[in-house]
């Protein structure tokens, strides 16, 4: 089934755009706009490359063009947290802001609102997709970047039992393992593998994004035996190594599209007022992704 055609772009046309380093792999544009069309607004949106030592400038720019809206991904959400002018409760907890809504503010200037719709959108993703229930599970999680320590932070709110933390840089996976013994002191934590079995292992590095990754997965340490269900953020491929490799060893495995998803849908919720079209905007992801 065709999907509606967006309205001629126009002096009225409202835009959103995505800012990211690398960004050419990005599905979000594919997603949002046939959101828009769906429901008819004459809305677009892009993406652009924009360097780490430009993000506050391009921020600043997209408020003064009158954007209705920007997502962020790598590297920018840890970044973009002083870059705004308020944090609305979610990206307050998180420490993260992946998606901004330029809004009059109480003194009725526009101002640069940032949230984070990437935590939530990776618990419905595990919960649809994997079968996972986070509350008493034990978890292994790769990276301690922006996406890193998001996931960790949600997983200790979500109540896992065990937390395990690894990253190149020890250093970072510390820092961690520091703040969520400090406000989820209920959660038992560490940094290094784990040597028994686990329920879920979550790649939150962007290692697989390239064909020639080394894989985020050190396999002297832990082997994929070790745990039933392996989940690697990033969407493109669709099967990275490291999944491949998890099915062959027979692990229920997903891939990002499904966070992706889910923060999308929230995301376009904030911007636009209006219910998300989630399931013409998973079909945008799937062809675009997966080419059918």
């Amino acid at each position: 089934m065709s999907q509606p055609a967006q309205p001629a772009i126009n002096a009225a046309t409202r835009l959103c755009a995505v800012y990211g380093s690398p960004i050419a792999h990005s599905a979000s544009p594919a997603m949002h706009n046939a959101a828009f069309a769906a429901l008819g607004l004459d809305w677009r949106y892009l993406a652009f490359e924009v360097d780490p030592k430009n993000l506050r400038t391009a921020i600043l720019g997209a408020k003064a063009m009158g954007f209705a809206g920007l997502n962020l991904t790598v590297p920018h959400k840890l970044l973009a947290v002083d870059m705004v002018d308020a944090l609305d409760d979610s990206a307050k907890k998180w420490g993260a802001v992946n998606t901004i809504k330029f809004e009059a503010g109480p003194d009725g200037k526009i101002r640069a609102f940032g949230f984070n719709t990437d935590a939530e959108g990776l618990a419905v993703s595990l919960e649809q997709d994997l079968d996972i229930e986070l509350a008493g599970s034990q978890v292994l999680l790769l990276g301690a970047g922006g996406a890193g320590r998001t996931a960790a932070l949600k997983f200790a709110e979500a109540g896992v039992e065990e937390l395990f933390l690894v990253n190149r840089t020890a250093s970072k996976a510390e820092e961690i393992a520091v703040e969520i013994s400090e406000r989820y002191a209920h959660v038992k934590v560490a940094v290094g593998y784990p040597k028994t079995k686990i329920d879920l292992l979550v790649n939150a590095t962007s290692l697989g994004l390239k064909p020639d990754d080394a894989s985020p997965l050190d396999g002297k340490y832990f082997s994929f035996a070790q745990t039933r269900a392996v989940y690697d953020m990033i969407y493109r491929p669709a099967e990275t190594k490291l999944l491949a490799a998890a099915k062959a060893a027979g692990c229920k495995t997903a891939n990002g599209l499904g966070m992706l998803l889910w923060q999308g849908a929230r995301a376009f919720v904030i911007w636009t007022g209006k219910p998300a079209p989630v399931d013409v905007m998973r079909r945008a992801l799937e062809q675009n992704i997966y080419g059918h």
